[in-house]
Parts: C-alpha cells; sequence; structure tokens
C-alpha cells in the first residue's frame, strides 16, 4: 500500500526557521534508510505558509487568499510517499523518524486510494485510461538497493528496429524454465545491457546462485550491486517500449537523478500471465546514489 506522510507545521518552520546542521544530518540518515529498506517512492520539504496561497471554492466563483495561515498544527511542513506492506509497518517507521523540528511536533499517516477502492465506479473504460496515463509520466512505484547478483539465460543482440524479434527470443528461453541449474527464486528477467544508441543486447535470464553446468549457448551476465527505481508497467506487455521511453525521456530529466552505467531490465513475477500478456511486471532503473 501507499501512504503519504505529512509533517506538521510548527511555530519555528512557520517562521521560516532553518533545521541545524546536527538535524538535516540526522534526517538524511533516516531517509536512507527508508530508500535501502525500499520505503521512500519521495519527499520534500515545504516553504512556511506565508509563500502559498489557497483557492477556496463556491460554486463557479474561485477565491485566492495568500498566506500565512492561522493554525500551524494544521499546515503540511512536509511529506513523504512511501510504499509499505501495512499501516503498522509506516507507524514503526514514522516512530524512528528523529524529532522534524526543534519544539514538539506532529507526523501524520494516511494511505492513499487505489482503484479498487471506488468499486464500480471505477468501470474498466476508466481502469484502462487511468493505466494509459500512469505509463504515459510515470513515478517510481518503489526504490530497491541490491546486491550484487548473477543471472543466466539467452543473449541475443539487437538495434531499436528489430525489437518485434524479442517475443521470439522469449519463446525459446522458457523451454528451458523448471532446468536451469541452481536457479533462485520464480522470477523471469529481460535484461538490456552492452548497449548503445543503435544496438542493445537483451537477456532473458532467470537469477541464479553460481554458474554450475548451464544449458549449451547459455550466458552468464553478473551484475554490480546498484540502487533502483522500480516501476509497474501498466497494461500489455506489448507496450512495454513506451513505458520504458516515457521513463527515460520523461521521468528521469525531471527527476534531477542520473542514471547508472549498469544494465536496466523488466522483472516478470508469478503475477505475470503470459497468456494474457498481462500484469507482475516492473521495469528496474539503476540510479546513482
Amino acid at each position: 500500500m501507499k501512504v503519504i506522510v505529512f509533517v506538521k507545521a510548527t511555530k519555528s518552520s512557520e517562521a521560516g526557521e532553518m533545521p541545524s546542521e546536527e538535524l538535516i544530518t540526522a534526517m538524511m540518515q533516516y531517509n536512507q534508510q527508508l530508500i535501502d529498506a525500499g520505503i521512500m517512492l519521495g519527499g520534500d520539504g515545504l516553504h512556511p505558509s506565508s509563500k502559498g496561497a489557497r483557492v477556496s471554492f463556491s460554486g463557479t466563483n474561485r477565491t485566492v487568499n495568500k498566506g500565512p495561515f492561522p493554525h500551524p498544527n494544521e499546515i503540511v511542513a512536509g511529506y513523504w510517499l512511501w510504499q509499505v506492506k501495512s499501516m503498522e509497518e509506516a507507524i514503526e517507521w514514522v516512530k524512528r523518524c528523529p524529532n522534524p523540528m526543534p519544539e514538539n511536533s506532529e507526523i501524520e499517516i494516511r494511505p492513499l486510494f487505489t482503484a479498487e477502492d471506488f468499486g464500480d465506479a471505477m468501470t474498466p473504460e476508466l481502469r484502462e485510461q487511468e493505466e494509459r496515463m500512469r505509463n504515459l509520466v510515470p513515478e517510481p512505484d518503489r526504490w530497491e538497493k541490491k546486491p550484487t547478483r548473477l543471472f543466466a539465460g539467452i543473449s541475443r543482440q539487437y538495434s531499436m528496429s528489430e525489437r518485434e524479434k524479442i517475443p521470439s527470443h522469449w519463446q525459446e528461453f522458457v523451454t528451458y524454465l523448471g532446468q536451469i541449474p541452481n536457479q533462485l527464486g520464480e522470477d523471469c528477467f529481460g535484461i538490456c545491457w552492452n548497449a548503445n544508441a543503435e544496438i542493445f543486447d537483451y537477456l532473458t535470464a532467470v537469477e541464479i546462485s553460481e554458474e554450475g553446468s548451464l544449458p549449451r549457448g547459455f550466458t552468464t551476465l553478473a551484475v554490480d550491486a546498484q540502487h533502483y527505481a522500480v516501476f509497474i508497467h501498466h497494461g500489455h506487455s506489448s507496450a512495454i517500449p513506451q513505458t520504458i521511453g516515457a521513463i527515460w525521456e520523461k521521468w528521469l530529466p525531471a527527476s534531477g537523478l542520473k542514471a547508472a552505467n549498469a544494465p536496466c531490465y523488466e522483472r516478470y513475477t508469478s503475477e505475470y500471465n503470459p497468456e494474457t500478456g498481462m500484469g507482475g511486471t516492473e521495469i528496474w532503473i539503476p540510479v546513482q546514489k
């Protein structure tokens, strides 16, 4: 589940007082723990309400009120967006947080709505529209830190115009599933590596614990420890190139992050249905820490 975590304002934050070096250091360490745990999706501090505005709605009328606003404890001074397993897990993480203010303060946790929460009002057509919008302007669903791993499978080289050959590449690879020595887990991976603007190598693979005796023609690839932005692909697997394109062309430049010099890959979990081409598909993009 996704939750948004609000840091409530105080008199000092509304007065524009900046945190001490000690508090900034403590919060940076805490944020790193959230990132390493794969929980933090994003977050920022906010300027005092004196620099903000509120727009009030009454029918067709709009009224703009400039800050500052009263009641600091009802104002948000900062936020995180987290991916957690439960509200209980979110509460435990908030309890570990350093006091974000020099005086007594409060942090509020609120779960985000999902499409399922809207019941029948979210028709199949509206769900499809939402999925299209998510893929057009993607945002990471979580962050992951992974150790060095070893993959094994079938590698082929493609030009950008030859990507339509990849499905047959997968058809060849899946005949080996269940027969690959030292396989770890059930997930399959489509790994893009050794790439430039014209060509790329694509490895259909599983993770393995050690090389051992692999099927004839298999390639192994060691991927160094990396931090990843993880995106859930919504929709049919044939639209994966569009999602990847949106990540590189829209999300990455806007994020202020830089891609690491490492392979990126698709992860197909047990929820992926090869007959329908739907579900259980993730895009993992390596980013510099």
